[in-house]
């Protein structure tokens, strides 16, 4: 009886977290041969390996194991088992988890479910709208969501979401305003597709307006972890005025909702106090936490570090390894730009150096940028010259950007030029490219080559960014 059938399929969808126990279940339902179909049993049985194979993806891909999900398919094919409309969901989705997996697959995996006789299924459908946009086309989106008969909550919402990722918050808007009923989905896709699109006051502007919602007010729909987290994302990035207002009333409505703590909704809000320069509130977060991931880490770190706290970074990443918290790329950004600001060069040239040493961690083009902005600040142009040199692929514009800052704010004219011109032909319609080079050749006097500057600026058709400042009450 405990090795029946039945039994394992219960295990199996019992234990669909739990790695270990899965991979036991797993070798007793190959040992006792029940994946292998059987067209000659009794109908009970019949679809059985079906069922057991359906699980099995499932469980695997609630862990994140997308390939072996894929993996698993073919062992159902070779096994002869007939798969139905409960094991494509999940294939799906499993494609839709990697660009490469749904770019190399996705259309092979749609003519074996049309060849079933299934693609018309609304759930298979609703798959293929996230995939589609894992692809990019949006076309083929809203072209698979037009042929569902009658489309459910879950099918719009998933549009809402490619329409967030593409940009396209018009027709998400007019979409939603058309929904029958919302759910948290569909309110958390609107949030997250404004904060995507830079449009931040839209964003934290629709999560109160959720708020004020009669399904909210009334308990019916209550906002999730995914909903804090995007507005809590766009309160730190809005530079609008009440950006930390509006923070601190979000936190409320978690204490309010009685959300538990949980890794990323307090990273989130470590990373909002934290850019809107609140580092106290920042670290009592940090310090609430019973559980801490990395990326915890990252967020105080860099929170110390672009607010003049260099030594508390450094002594959080010493803190970080005692406890056995392995560092990533984000933390090696984090730690150069604190030895950057503070202008500890021997440490930061040593922290570049442990990345890919004692980390294997390859450094990317933001970590150069960071070396190159350390060199800078300390004065040593050439040196960050050399280094650029020296990178592995071309410097982008913030690489030489970096260099540009610095040559303007030590007067080293020569360079500052060539590193100028550089940047001009990386980004032609930057005005800030064409006014630092201007004011700094203006400094030591060379005002026939600051003029030309300016006139090419204009000749270009491009247009200085006015400036602008706020002041927002702690």
């Amino acid at each position: 009886m405990l090795r029946s059938p039945e039994h394992l399929l219960r295990l199996l969808q019992r234990f669909t977290r739990r790695p270990a126990q899965i991979k036991q279940v797993q070798a007793l339902v190959v040992t006792c041969g029940y994946l292998h179909f059987n067209p000659f049993v009794t109908l009970k049985f019949r679809w059985m390996s079906t069922l057991l194979f359906n699980a099995l993806i499932h469980a695997h891909l609630r862990l994140g194991q997308s390939q072996k999900a894929l993996y698993l398919f073919t062992h159902m094919l070779d096994h002869g088992t007939p798969p139905n409309n409960f094991t494509f969901p999940s294939l799906l989705k499993a494609l839709s988890s990697s660009h490469f997996l749904a770019s190399s697959l996705g259309r092979a995996l749609q003519s074996y479910i049309l060849k079933c006789g299934l693609l018309l299924d609304p759930f298979i459908q609703t798959s293929f709208i996230s995939l589609y946009a894992c692809l990019g086309s949006l076309s083929d989106a809203k072209k698979m969501f037009n042929e569902i008969s009658k489309p459910c909550i879950v099918s719009c919402n998933a549009l809402l979401d490619v329409f967030g990722k593409h940009g396209d918050m018009e027709s998400a808007m007019m979409l939603f305003e058309t929904l029958p009923r919302r759910d948290v989905f569909s309110w958390t896709s609107m949030i997250n597709g404004f904060g995507c699109t830079g449009r931040y006051g839209y964003s934290i502007r629709f999560f109160r307006k959720m708020m004020a919602d009669k399904d909210v007010t009334s308990g019916t729909v209550r906002p999730n972890e995914a909903t804090f987290v995007n507005v809590l994302s766009s309160c730190a990035n809005s530079d609008g005025l009440g950006a930390l207002n509006q923070g601190k009333q979000i936190h409320g409505s978690i204490i309010k909702n009685e959300k538990e703590l949980t890794v990323f909704l307090g990273t989130a809000l470590i990373s909002m106090y934290g850019k809107l320069g609140c580092l106290r509130s920042a670290t009592k977060i940090f310090d609430q936490m019973k559980f801490k991931q990395v990326c915890t880490w990252n967020a105080l770190i860099s929170s110390m570090a672009s607010n003049g706290q260099e030594m508390h970074a450094l002594d959080l990443f010493e803190r970080m390894k005692q406890q056995d918290i392995k560092p990533n790329e984000v933390t090696f950004v984090a730690l150069l730009t604190a030895c950057s600001r503070a202008k500890y060069v021997d440490l930061g040239l040593e922290l570049f150096g442990f990345m890919l040493q004692d980390f294997s961690i390859v450094p990317r083009m933001e970590h150069y940028g960071c070396v190159v902005d350390l060199l800078g600040r300390a004065g040593l142009l050439v040196e960050a010259d050399d280094f650029i040199k020296r990178m592995p692929f071309e410097p982008d514009d913030t690489v030489l950007g970096a260099l540009l800052g610095a040559c303007k704010a030590y007067g080293v004219i020569d360079l500052g030029n060539k590193v100028g011109r550089r940047l001009l032909q990386v980004q032609p319609g930057h005005s800030g490219r064409y006014v630092a080079l201007s004011a700094m050749n203006a400094w030591v006097e060379k005002w026939g080559f600051a003029a030309d500057l300016r006139k090419a600026m204009v000749a270009s058709g491009v247009q200085k960014v006015p400036g602008c400042s706020l002041i927002q009450p702690l």
